[in-house]
């Protein structure tokens, strides 16, 4: 890997690759049938596919980026330790690697770099079966700000020939775009993506202010947001401070890259400074382009935004 290439631009093209390992991960500990689950709270389990990945994603990009601040959402005294060689990644997306990088960017040195991991998002769909709602997120941060982001979906399926390939990674760079998929316009009608497994009557009357045609009930922060990248939904209402800032910086960089929008329920962006506490508090409400997520922020009851600011 050329270290002419800045930073940010490395470290994503890095992410790519990593992301993609973790995935394999995720997909053999399923084939394995031995999930390893653990209750870390209510309606919050932890599998040995969470802790394998993570220690792939943050022991790969430790050794690559030493300076980084590397925050994963299955940090415990269990999660270190010594790692396989083959989960050790070095590669880098050779695509990624020839971005432009945003001139904003083009200084920033590791040391101002925050990277938020989850290693797999919707952990309880994947204990559950609906494996399509999974995926593998890394977030890059500068300035308390996502510039950069992967999303990784281990089972999604192509055909090249005759052969099926499993997996595809999705990334997004500020002022420089996404890749890994087509971006598709959003629905003719309003329709709404939201949690499928953390539901409560909070989240329910978010929803029934929108005057929506269809709402779509997916498991994993990561899975919404493509929701909404592909054409499926247009926006995406959470009004419940279920989610973590891992759950949210790589979906906001990409979606952001897109030309999309995710603040919290009262119009607020997170920061995702290293200092910043994990919970997003205020739930999170994300849309396609500016002018959805006017929308769907002026039809939010002030009563309903003061109830969950208060929580």
């Amino acid at each position: 890997m050329t270290t002419s290439v800045p930073v940010i631009v490395r470290l994503l093209a890095s992410s790519v690759s990593v992301a993609s390992r973790a995935g394999k991960i995720v997909r053999d500990v399923m084939s394995k049938g031995e999930l390893g689950i653990i209750e870390k709270g209510k309606d919050d389990y932890q599998t040995e596919a969470d802790r394998s990945a993570q220690r792939c994603i943050v022991a790969s990009l430790s050794a690559l980026y030493p300076k980084v601040n590397i925050i994963g959402e299955e940090d415990s005294p269990d999660n270190e330790g010594d790692v396989a060689s083959d989960w050790l990644v070095s590669e880098a997306d050779k695509e990624v690697l020839s971005l432009e990088c945003p001139a904003n960017l083009k200084g920033v040195k590791e040391e101002d770099i925050v990277v938020w991991v989850d290693p797999l998002d919707g952990t309880s769909e994947y204990t559950q079966g609906f494996l399509e709602h999974v995926t593998v997120l890394i977030g890059i941060s500068v300035n308390e700000k996502p510039v950069a982001g992967v999303i990784h979906q281990p089972y999604y399926k192509t055909m090249m020939g005759t052969e099926k390939i499993m997996g595809r990674t999705i990334w997004g760079l500020q002022e420089a775009g996404v890749g890994g998929f087509t971006l598709a316009p959003p629905p003719d009608s309003l329709v709404i993506t939201t949690t499928r497994s953390h539901s409560n009557p909070l989240v329910e009357r978010a929803l029934q202010v929108m005057n929506a045609t269809q709402i779509l009930r997916v498991g994993g922060a990561g899975y919404k947001v493509l929701q909404l990248l592909e054409g499926n939904a247009s926006i995406y209402v959470f009004a419940s401070p279920g989610c973590k800032k891992w759950d949210t910086c790589a979906p906001e960089a990409v979606l952001s890259a897109a030309g999309g929008k995710l603040t919290d329920i009262l119009g607020n962006f997170y920061k995702y400074g290293a200092a910043e506490s994990h919970p997003n508090k205020t739930g999170v409400l994300a849309a396609v382009n500016d002018e959805l997520h006017s929308y769907a922020l002026n039809r939010l009851p002030q009563e309903l935004k003061d109830t969950l600011a208060n929580k």
